[in-house]
């Protein structure tokens, strides 16, 4: 990601480092993610939203009848 990309949002699936990840939530201008598969899991806060690598939208997932 870039400084010009925007930030994911929420139900996005993301990478963090070599992790996939769901981002669950946003509060206070801090990203939370889950882990992308596994029906749930520990939520943890994104060691730096900057670094996060948006591998699909939540409206991609939808289209292809992912979610």
């Amino acid at each position: 990601m870039t400084e010009t990309e925007p930030l994911p949002s929420v139900g996005d699936e993301v990478l963090e480092g070599k992790t996939r990840a769901v981002v669950t939530d946003i509060r206070g201008g801090v990203i939370w993610l889950r882990p992308a598969h596994g029906g749930g899991g520990t939520e943890w806060p994104a060691e730096d939203p900057r670094r996060l690598t948006v591998r699909r939208t939540r409206a991609e997932m939808i289209e292809a009848g992912d979610l």
